[in-house]
This record gives C-alpha cells, sequence and structure tokens, in this order.
C-alpha cells in the first residue's frame, strides 16, 4: 500500500482523491519527507499556473445584480378566506403596510448582506493578488526547509516579501497553533500564526522579510501565539 500512495503526490495536490484516499495519504505524509516535498512542489507549480487563468468579476456584476432585484415583484400572500365589504378597504390596507414593511427588511438584510460579502470578496482578491505577486515575480527563487515537517519558501527579494507553503505538518489540538519567526542578527521576531486548511495542510502564508533575516522557524506554540519561541522548530528554511 505505500507503494501505491507515493503515486497519489498529483492526484492530492489537485484535491483529485476520495475522502479514504486523503486521510490515508495524509498519514503517509507525516511519515515520508520525499512525498512531502513532491507534494509543496506541485502545489508551487499550481499556484504559478493558475495565475495565467485567474479571471476577475465583471466590474458591472454587482450592479446588474441589484437592478434584476429592484425589478423582481414581491407576490402578495394568497388569501382564501371571504373577507366582508365593509372590512376589504381595512384589509387591504394591512396588506399593503405588511407587505413594505416586509420589503424594506428584505432591503435592510440584503444590503448588509451585499456590502458584507463585497468587502470579503474584496479581501480576498487583495490577499491572492498580493501571493500571486511573490509566487510570480520575476527573481522568485524557492528554498526548501529541513525538520520534521516540511515547508517551502517562494522569495522574491526585490519586493522583500515571501510566501510559505507548508504541508505534511503533524495535526495539532485546539490549544496548540505553528507559529512562525525571523530570526538575524538583530534577534527573533514573530510572522504570526499558521493557518490549517486541512488537517496536515496550512494556507499559504505572505510575510515581509526584515532586513538581516537569515531563517525563519516554524514552532508549535500556545493557540494565542507566543512573545519568544517556546519549543524546538519543527521546521528550518535559511535565506543564507
Amino acid at each position: 500500500m505505500t507503494a501505491e500512495l507515493h503515486t497519489l503526490t498529483g492526484a492530492y495536490a489537485l484535491d483529485a482523491v476520495s475522502d479514504v484516499e486523503r486521510a490515508e495519504f495524509e498519514r503517509h505524509l507525516g511519515e515520508c519527507p520525499a512525498c512531502r516535498q513532491e507534494v509543496e512542489e506541485l502545489r508551487a507549480t499550481g499556484a504559478r499556473l493558475a495565475v495565467a487563468e485567474a479571471v476577475e468579476p465583471p466590474a458591472e456584476l454587482r450592479a446588474r445584480v441589484l437592478a434584476e432585484v429592484t425589478r423582481t415583484r414581491q407576490l402578495p400572500p394568497r388569501v382564501t378566506a371571504a373577507v366582508a365589504p365593509g372590512r376589504a378597504r381595512t384589509w387591504q390596507v394591512r396588506v399593503a403596510l405588511l407587505g413594505a414593511a416586509a420589503a424594506a427588511v428584505v432591503a435592510v438584510v440584503f444590503g448588509v448582506h451585499t456590502a458584507a460579502s463585497d468587502r470579503q470578496l474584496d479581501a480576498a482578491q487583495q490577499e491572492q493578488a498580493s501571493l500571486n505577486s511573490v509566487l510570480t515575480a520575476p527573481d522568485a527563487s524557492t528554498l526548501k526547509g529541513s525538520g520534521l515537517a516540511g515547508a517551502t519558501l517562494v522569495v522574491s527579494r526585490g519586493q522583500g516579501k515571501a510566501v510559505l507553503l507548508a504541508s505534511g505538518f503533524p495535526a495539532l489540538d485546539q490549544g496548540h497553533a505553528y507559529q512562525v519567526w525571523f530570526t538575524g542578527a538583530d534577534g527573533t521576531r514573530s510572522a504570526g500564526l499558521m493557518q490549517p486548511e486541512s488537517p496536515h495542510q496550512m494556507r499559504p502564508m505572505l510575510a515581509a522579510i526584515p532586513p538581516g533575516t537569515d531563517h525563519i522557524g516554524i514552532t508549535v506554540e500556545p493557540a494565542g501565539g507566543s512573545a519568544a519561541p517556546s519549543t524546538a522548530p519543527v521546521s528550518t528554511i535559511s535565506l543564507t
């Protein structure tokens, strides 16, 4: 079975495996540095290739959706009970008021939801654009990590930034997280916490590299992070 799992690196990197295969392969990644490295390289390559096919939604899409909403008529409720002639006008007024109130509530909720969705979309697009800027930079170079867990760093020295790609990391409980550190002549400073994307896969992490940084280390810290490393690094990447 181990020999067969070695052949799943490409399918796993493209998320083209079943849940059972994913679970087996992620257990395998914890024991196979060669497969971890291959998965990281495939994902880094895939991220660069995806930039050429990325398409932003047209600017007029939001306006078209909002215009369509204003043209969509709200259907009144179906009423089967007979209404006395003397009360017909009162009933009609109530229905009109209820309809207006419901429309106002829908408009407010839709507006708040749309604004929040727009902000989230803008933030996601900006984050992806920043990642792509480093991954596709003319001077981008790839550095491999060492240690119990595998990590890859794509560095653009011209931009002074790097993207950290990590997979095959042992899953942690809710009380702990992986923290990234910059170390150099001026000491060690935190680059932030890594965010899990799956049990053994971390989200790409973008960071500005402080001048004089010699290497990057990844340690296991309490969930809220630490002011200084409190454990031995599970992975280190040299920048020199």
